[in-house]
């Protein structure tokens, strides 16, 4: 193993740490798991020539490759450790052109997405993929979980943004899939395949992203208060049934808006209460504002309503805050389920009883436009060596019941943050061994060595 280390110095130089923080922090994501042992080194790759020579040198070597941007991932995907190359991608962070007339820039994976948008402002011009993370994710790390966000319901997911990738196999062979055209229908869709695959496929070194024109007119947001969170979530069903389409809709129970108000000192909410939080935006905001407000209310809420764009940012603040807001409270397992936009109120109801029957505390926020929940399963125990803390078994068994939960209402197991590790038990349970099995040979076909990602997603 030592000649690895040897052969990648030879190749790429002071790209290659094998300093123990850089080797430890490659253990690890912000899910809070970390991989078993520590990597052989750390590649700071800057060039797509960088990642095609250690891709080769893996093959050659039959030593496993673990692609990272900027970790914070809450599924465990890209966490590296015994034996392993930490590909870290997050170097890479140029935006290599954008093309108004065309609806489209290039840029390389390490770009962070409020980068990006700040970038692209200049011509007028956005990319609307839109996690709660934006200031600290990369576009490479949200090609490689399909990540979603606030957004989603109105203008898409990842997927729905981007327009082809290029992608380094795992024996250094450069790929370009997908097109810069609008339509583009020749062969099979690669592009979709490699979105979401979480680094199993290939490496990540460029993509073509699809934008959009900056959306022109007001913004309205309107913040609702309920007597409780079924409450709430029958009233965002509503809004959906209505046809009103909001840019944005998160609902948040009544744990994490009080530790939200708590961490951001803001006057503690009525005990119980939950919040709806909605943003309208294009030329019909106010009138679409005004029809939703009037849907809140007829479902009981307390509505108060903003044409202030600065007002609405320090409103959705409140949502963004929620990951700090649970490390406020100890150590949080952050979870990601789905379901039909019509059983979030029988979702919180099972959230509810897994809380009852597991003597557990679950924070929870919910994508409400799109059915996307976040549960955060609270405990308390000891970090290892590293600082990094594991979830205890009782915390396990109640997540085990959520997700099961969640797929009986016709629900999937993750909405955007991948399997990883910590989903990979439940997969099969999902898509069916038939559909399992197909995917880990579609997985052979790129990595016929299994040296991508290996442990992650498809390992039972």
């Amino acid at each position: 193993m030592v000649d690895v280390v040897d052969r990648l110095r030879a190749a790429l130089g002071d790209r290659v740490d094998t300093t123990p923080d850089a080797l430890a922090a490659a253990r690890a994501d912000k899910s809070g798991h970390a991989a078993p042992g520590l990597p052989l080194a750390v590649v700071n790759a800057a060039s797509v020539d960088d990642v095609q020579q250690t891709m080769r040198i893996a093959t050659e070597t039959r030593t496993p490759v673990v692609a990272r941007g900027a970790a914070t991932g809450l599924a465990g995907g890209a966490n590296a450790g015994e034996g392993e190359i930490a590909l870290s991608l997050r170097a890479m962070d140029r935006i290599l052109g954008v093309r108004p007339d065309d609806l489209l820039a290039v840029v390389e994976p390490g770009i962070l997405n409020a980068d990006l948008n700040t970038a692209l402002a200049e011509h007028g011009l956005w990319w609307a993929p839109d996690p709660a993370s934006r200031a600290i994710s990369t576009v490479g790390g949200n090609i490689a979980t399909g990540a979603g966000g606030l957004l989603c319901a109105k203008y898409g997911v990842v997927r729905d943004a981007v327009l082809g990738v290029d992608l380094v196999l795992a024996d250094g062979r450069l790929l370009h899939l997908g097109h810069r055209t609008v339509k583009g229908v020749t062969g099979l869709d690669l592009t979709s395949l490699v979105i979401g695959s979480e680094g199993t496929l290939g490496v990540v070194v460029g993509a073509t992203l699809k934008l959009r024109r900056l959306v022109p007119g007001q913004v309205c947001t309107i913040a609702a208060t309920f007597a409780d969170v079924r409450a709430a979530a029958v009233a965002s069903a509503a809004v959906t049934a209505s046809g009103a389409q909001p840019a944005i809709m998160e609902l948040m129970d009544a744990h994490s808006l009080a530790a939200v108000h708590a961490l951001l000192e803001l006057d503690p909410p009525t005990p119980g209460a939950a919040q709806l939080t909605i943003q309208t935006d294009g030329p019909a905001a106010v009138a679409e504002a005004d029809a939703i407000a009037e849907v809140l209310r007829a479902s009981g809420g307390t509505v108060a309503l903003s044409h202030d764009r600065e007002e609405g940012e320090r409103l959705l603040t409140i949502r963004r805050m929620m990951h700090p807001a649970m490390e406020s409270l100890g150590t949080a397992l952050i979870e990601d389920v789905s379901v039909p936009r019509s059983m979030l109120p029988a979702m919180f109801d099972e959230i509810a009883r897994v809380e009852r029957d597991h003597g557990v505390t679950i924070p929870t926020v919910a994508h409400a436009g799109d059915g996307n929940l976040h549960p955060n399963f609270i405990f308390e125990a000891e970090p290892d060596e590293h600082g990094i803390v594991e979830a205890p078994d009782h915390i396990w068994d109640a997540a085990d019941d959520l997700f099961r939960a969640a797929l009986r209402l016709g629900g999937t197991l993750t909405g955007e943050h991948g399997v990883g590790v910590l989903k990979r038990r439940w997969l099969a349970d999902e898509l069916g061994d038939d559909q399992w099995e197909l995917q880990r040979q579609i997985k052979a076909v790129f990595d016929p060595l299994g040296i991508l990602n290996p442990g992650k997603v498809f390992a039972r």
